[in-house]
């Protein structure tokens, strides 16, 4: 198959190693509007203009600033070319809900990066998670120099959301949060305070003013309790016997969660899977993370 990778910063440039190593790509053609960055990439087709790709391509990645999403992804999806789109979504929920639209009525293919869902240390555990009464989350980073033209909701604490909700399965009664701009001119740091209508309570921090890195979730249900570290790909389940508190390692077979993703979506293309249940529930992610941001602000 045929791809094209839309926008060639430090996410892009992955991306194209990934289909490099993929079976199924046999041409990739690389779009920035950064004409320089050609001389990067020397041995790849590369052109400015991304409306020069119809019928040239099978599918495309897009990964470039989240403003510019659903302009490109929905000349894609109108011609009938499968879109794997990078996190957020959209800006916000009304461009979101138009390109699910557009992927729905052209019957073409819309995923989104959120590339925990593919996490080996969440998958490991997600069955096992039941009736959760408190979750915990702190995904910290040092500061990034990219990816400023969106708030630290949107940029990190947007993967964990998706999960949570993707846990519960339950409406958000009450959001408590405060979120501060530190280095940039969008919000860096943020806490929210989520109190689901079933009764259960999130706690989510995220930062990208931190002197370390940080992707752990915490998840307390009756009698359990999980930790887990997306990063190391790590997981702990603890469990309450009669007289102690028994902790037991889960076993997990690593694997890079991106290639995962990138693997998922080119086989569904091949294989012809239309599927917009991924792009639903990031929309989902995205509608709650822009009402956390707006909470913040007051």
């Amino acid at each position: 198959m045929r791809v094209a990778v839309v926008g060639l910063g430090r996410l892009g440039s992955i991306h194209l190693r990934i289909y490099q190593e993929l079976k199924e790509i046999d041409k990739i053609y690389l779009v920035d509007i950064d004409s320089s960055k050609s001389a990067l990439f020397p041995d790849f087709a590369f052109i400015k203009d991304y409306k020069k790709l119809k019928g040239q391509v099978d599918l495309v990645s897009i990964a470039t600033p989240t403003t510019s999403h659903f302009q490109i992804a929905s000349y894609f999806l109108k011609n009938k070319i499968p879109v794997l789109v990078e996190k957020p979504l959209t800006q916000n929920s009304r461009e979101a809900e138009s390109l699910i639209k557009i992927a729905k009525k052209n019957r073409t293919i819309l995923f989104v990066g959120h590339v925990e869902r593919y996490n080996s240390a969440y998958l490991a555990v997600k069955k096992t998670i039941k009736n959760p009464l408190f979750i915990e989350c702190h995904r910290l980073s040092p500061y990034p120099f990219r990816s400023l033209d969106i708030s630290v909701v949107l940029d990190l604490m947007i993967h964990d959301l998706d999960i949570i909700l993707y846990l519960l399965k339950d409406e958000v009664k009450k959001i408590e949060s405060k979120a501060v701009k530190v280095l940039s001119k969008s919000q860096d740091i943020a806490n929210a305070r989520l109190t689901f209508k079933k009764g259960c309570v999130a706690n989510i921090t995220s930062s990208r003013i931190s002197s370390k890195t940080e992707r752990k979730i915490r998840i307390f249900m009756p009698n359990c309790y999980i930790s887990l570290d997306y990063a190391q790909q790590t997981a702990q389940i603890y469990r309450k016997t009669k007289s102690k508190i028994v902790r037991k390692e889960i076993e997990i077979n690593k694997g890079e969660p991106l290639k995962k993703e990138i693997s998922d979506f080119v086989n569904s293309v091949k294989n012809k899977k239309f599927s917009i249940a991924d792009a639903v529930k990031a929309k989902e992610a995205l509608k709650l993370a822009l009402r956390i941001q707006k909470s913040s602000q007051k």
